[in-house]
């Protein structure tokens, strides 16, 4: 069984912890719309796993967050997940806050 994906929002930021996977998300799913009120970071740091049903995840909270008003920054990508990002082509999508500074 994977171990469950939690997060946690601080003032505009919302951090993942965890494994983002098919078999965990399901619980942020159904709290998307909270979960990304008025967050312009997100932060991916903490995460053990993430695989391609966690990656569109990822995309569709940045369309939540676009539809209220803002583009998020994605914080503490590792490279794995890059390495994920690059193979879908979400460079455009899921922009580092570190190489945007």
């Amino acid at each position: 069984m994977s171990e469950p994906l939690r997060w946690q929002r601080t003032a505009s930021t919302l951090a993942l912890s965890g494994k983002l996977d098919r078999d965990t998300l399901l619980s942020l799913w159904e709290a998307r719309d909270t979960a990304m009120a008025g967050i312009t970071t997100i932060d991916v740091a903490a995460l053990d796993r993430v695989d391609s049903a966690g990656l569109a995840l990822l995309v569709h909270l940045r369309e939540i967050a676009r539809a209220q008003g803002t583009t998020p920054l994605f914080t503490g990508i590792t490279d794995k997940l890059q390495s994920l990002i690059t193979l879908y082509n979400l460079q455009q999508i899921i922009v580092s806050a570190e190489k945007s500074a």
